[in-house]
């Protein structure tokens, strides 16, 4: 009897030996998904009222772990059943994202000002800020789920060989240290501001440091926030671009002597534009039809 329990804990052992090493190689794999992903979140993550800053990352995380929850089954049934299937949603999913990065760069250049208001909306009206908040949160869950099923088919990608049970250990452990890495970076960037006004408040003449690093935390969220609506704009072409490049014969073969992130920023960027004059013709044309 005690041969058998040690055999098993032997057993278990060698598995979470496995797993550990696939995680470690999944996970590299994923690197680069993964700093996309935190890009386009901690950019929709912030613009909020500061006390309302952790809760709407909270709401935005628990969206990503359900998104996941939900992703992880279909991925490996249809994996089982039917392959194609996957690459299907894939293509799906990019559209979604070249046609938001898209629209993020055509509202640059052509402002809505119906946009604007909704964007400088304050506490001055509560349901307007809850509907503004619940708005940009099922937005970034919408885009999380895209991200989120690359990220765990990237990780199925690299355990293909494996049985089955070490698949599933390895791709949940990459899904979940990919939720807790990227929202708990993006946890830390939006509170920048408030340990600088705590840093500078300890600091005294005689203690100058904490006065000056705690104004540079307080300085430098506006410039990164700034910065990071450029590099989600960017995340969501390039990852866009990726999927199609990657996944369609006709754009792999695109532009074969451009490397590889220029041409995948090309792909999202045009294919984008082209679902964006689509979406707005068909709203043109519905507004049209309803007036």
């Amino acid at each position: 009897m005690a041969s058998g329990i040690f055999s098993l804990l032997d057993d278990v052992a060698a598995l979470m030996d496995d797993v550990a090493a696939m995680s470690k190689i999944a996970t590299k794999k994923t690197a680069g998904i993964l700093g996309d992903d935190l890009a386009v979140n901690a950019e929709k993550a912030m613009g909020f009222v500061s006390d309302r800053e952790i809760p709407v990352i909270w709401a935005i995380t628990k969206g990503s772990f359900l998104n996941k929850l939900i992703i992880l089954p279909i991925v490996f049934i249809l994996n089982a059943l039917y392959p194609p299937a996957i690459i299907v949603i894939l293509v799906i999913g990019g559209l979604y994202l070249a046609y938001e990065g898209a629209e993020k760069i055509f509202e640059f250049v052509i402002p809505h000002p119906k946009e604007k208001e909704k964007e400088q909306i304050t506490d001055v009206n509560p349901e307007q800020v809850v509907a503004f908040e619940k708005t940009r949160v099922n937005a970034a869950i919408r885009t999380d789920f895209i991200l989120s099923l690359e990220i765990v088919i990237i990780a199925m990608g690299t355990v293909t060989e494996a049985p089955f049970i070490n698949q599933l250990f390895v791709v949940t452990v990459v899904a979940i240290i990919a939720t807790i890495g990227v929202y708990g970076i993006v946890a830390l960037m939006v509170r920048m501001d408030d340990a600088g006004y705590k840093l500078i408040k300890k600091g005294t003449n005689k203690n100058k440091f904490l006065m000056s690093f705690g104004t540079i935390l307080v300085k430098s969220l506006p410039i990164i926030i700034r910065l990071l609506g450029v590099l989600g704009t960017l995340a969501l072409l390039l990852v866009a671009g990726g999927i199609f490049a990657h996944q369609i014969d006709i754009f792999h073969h695109m532009l074969p002597s451009l490397p590889a992130t220029l041409k995948e920023f090309i792909i999202g960027l045009g294919v984008g534009f082209v679902v964006l004059f689509f979406v707005l013709s068909f709203q043109k044309i519905k507004k049209l039809v309803t007036s």
